[in-house]
């Protein structure tokens, strides 16, 4: 693809990708400028010095190197102006032809594998398995926890950065430390399907059947089960019907699955198999519950109930956080004005999944149109109506307050079914 990188004096210079995130940091003494592609397109760990800033700012889209070299004063070449935009290109940081077709050949090389190689391994947690374990061996041994239950269909949990929510976690998941079952479905939210609409437009439910590689053991997807489910939808219908799709590209990147991942992983020492299934946003409801979203809702809720709500094997986990508010999010006020509004908020939310509520959970969220971001809300309404009668008990709340960005995010969890 090398063929493809900019190469034109005067045609103008592709701007900078706009998912892109520039982010100033100081190491050792000297400032750099870090790139962090939230797509993973771009080279990792990819950082320049700050004196970029200024070539940085003359690439509007509309300038050719020969108009840059207008603004140079310090003997700079043309060619050596052109060497640095194809370094840039090279390391998929430009919207280009270049970046175009390196950003469609990493998504088709994940869509033809058959494992789903961890992304968050080695950020908030360990990525060697050894000191993966003696982490959570200690989070589990001094952090609050959870008496253990004999039995119980399914798990609300955050997915936060372990580092801030590890005690929600730990009173979370040790409440099914002793559970045996031998499939788990999950229901997850989905990030960054929105940013995919060519391929995710009225589909919501992203099912994977790769097996996932995880710091601390692989964990194998349940093929058979997802043939059953698949297998079912052919014979009912279209799976537009049931909002399904199996091009599971957005899980290349997603976090919300791997988290819980790894707690079973380190909990339970029995085989069992995962369906993963991200789910995209769920908006159209608040508009209009019986639209063609809300059918899609129900069908696929309904599915899932007939397929493997009497299964005692089959254990479901939610992942989900709650409110994402404060300057970071787009709220013109910080956090801390609004903590307690979102307290409030939280309670109802959980309140409505604990008693398996999804009208309430749906009112409440129409009020104003999901005004504080409930990430949580899309797979958890899903289970909420795959299991209309299932109780719940919350187990755990939190928020972790991030001050110098004037934000915050909130998070718990329920147990249903014990």
């Amino acid at each position: 693809m090398q063929d493809k990188l900019f190469n034109s004096y005067t045609a103008p210079i592709p701007p900078f990708r706009y998912d892109v995130e520039i982010v100033p940091v100081n190491q050792n003494g000297e400032s750099f400028l870090y790139f962090h592609d939230q797509l993973g397109y771009a080279s990792p760990n990819f950082a320049v010095p700050t004196s970029a800033q200024t070539i940085f700012s003359l690439l509007d889209g509309n300038r050719s190197v020969v108009d840059i070299m207008a603004f140079s004063t310090n003997g700079i070449t043309k060619e050596q102006v052109l060497e640095y935009i194809r370094f840039l290109d090279e390391n998929a940081l430009l919207d280009s032809a270049y970046f175009k077709s390196h950003s469609e050949s990493v998504e088709a090389e994940y869509e033809a594998s058959n494992v789903h190689i961890s992304n968050t391994a080695g950020s908030s947690y360990p990525e060697d398995a050894g000191e993966l374990k003696f982490f959570l061996d200690e989070a589990f041994n001094k952090l609050e926890t959870t008496e253990a239950v004999a039995e119980a269909k399914a798990l609300y949990s955050p997915h936060i950065d372990l580092r801030v929510g590890l005690s929600s976690y730990v009173k979370a998941f040790s409440s099914i430390r002793n559970l045996k079952p031998k499939r788990v479905v999950i229901l997850a939210t989905s990030h960054y399907s929105g940013m995919f609409p060519e391929v995710y437009e009225d589909l919501p439910f992203i099912i994977s059947v790769k097996n996932y590689q995880m710091a601390n053991g692989e964990i194998k997807a349940d093929r058979e089960g997802i043939k059953k489910l698949q297998k079912r939808v052919e014979q009912n219908g279209e799976p537009k019907d049931y909002g399904i799709t199996f091009q599971d590209r957005t899980h290349r990147i997603e976090h919300s699955i791997e988290l819980h991942l790894l707690y079973l992983n380190h909990l339970w020492d029995h085989d069992f198999q995962i369906i993963p299934i991200l789910v995209g946003g769920l908006d159209e409801l608040f508009y209009k519950k019986d639209g063609f979203q809300g059918k899609q809702v129900q069908k696929f809720s309904a599915l899932l109930n007939n397929l493997f709500g009497d299964d005692d094997d089959t254990f479901f986990l939610i992942s989900g956080d709650l409110a994402h508010i404060g300057k970071k999010f787009g709220d013109p006020q910080p956090a801390s004005e609004m903590r307690e509004n979102i307290k409030a908020f939280d309670e109802r939310f959980l309140k409505a999944g604990a008693n398996s509520n999804s009208s309430q959970m749906l009112e409440l969220m129409s009020e104003e149109y999901d005004p504080y971001r409930i990430c949580g809300y899309p797979p958890l309404f899903t289970f909420l109506k795959t299991f209309p009668n299932l109780k719940g008990e919350i187990l755990s709340y939190d928020i972790w307050d991030e001050q110098e960005r004037e934000s915050a995010v909130s998070f718990g969890s329920i147990l249903f079914g014990h």
